[in-house]
């Protein structure tokens, strides 16, 4: 990479990942507020259907998303000193969400809540972190773009490609 990268084209691929972002994470939210909801209301059948949609949406949309990251986005920064130790938690919390989804997937009642509420929290600190410092890291580097990091990755934009300015998907009906 040069030193010429396109300001407009950065600035608008952070906006993509950081709007997908907010999009994934307001859906989360909802899904596991429904769960929570129905083992609160101690009833099985809300509860079950909560569970298995949010499994379906960990499954189809989060972990693919942490995957889709792991290299294009995270292997740029990995590859310095100053990004290193940043890149290595960051797949650290990786591990850590999909043990959750693990422990979502084989829990009910009571222990299926924490462990949604868990991956919600888990999820929304770590997109903290690539709002605040990963991206903006990529994007001020003179050696690394964002724009070509997630060019053509929905699963990191909520975009289908050359989708740009429009409408944006939120998280709740990508098709595979």
């Amino acid at each position: 990479m040069n030193h010429t990268k396109d300001a407009a084209a950065e600035a608008e691929a952070l906006q993509a990942v950081e709007r997908h972002h907010a999009h994934m994470l307001k859906h989360l939210n909802g899904l596991v507020a429904l769960l929570v909801e129905a083992v609160e209301a101690r009833d099985a059948a809300a509860e079950g259907a909560a569970q298995a949609t949010l499994l379906d949406w960990c499954d189809t949309h989060l972990i693919p998303h942490a995957l889709a990251e792991e290299g294009p986005l995270y292997g740029g920064p990995h590859a310095t000193p100053e990004g290193r130790l940043l890149v290595e938690g960051m797949l650290a919390e990786h591990r850590v969400i999909v043990d959750l989804v693990e422990e979502l997937r084989t829990s009910s009642g009571l222990a299926a809540a924490v462990a949604g509420s868990a991956i919600q929290r888990l999820f929304a600190l770590h997109l903290d972190k690539e709002n605040r410092l990963l991206m903006p890291f990529i994007v001020q580097s003179p050696d690394m773009s964002l724009a070509e990091s997630v060019q053509g990755l929905h699963e990191l934009t909520g975009e289908a490609a050359g989708q740009h300015g429009g409408a944006h998907d939120d998280g709740t009906h990508h098709s595979r």
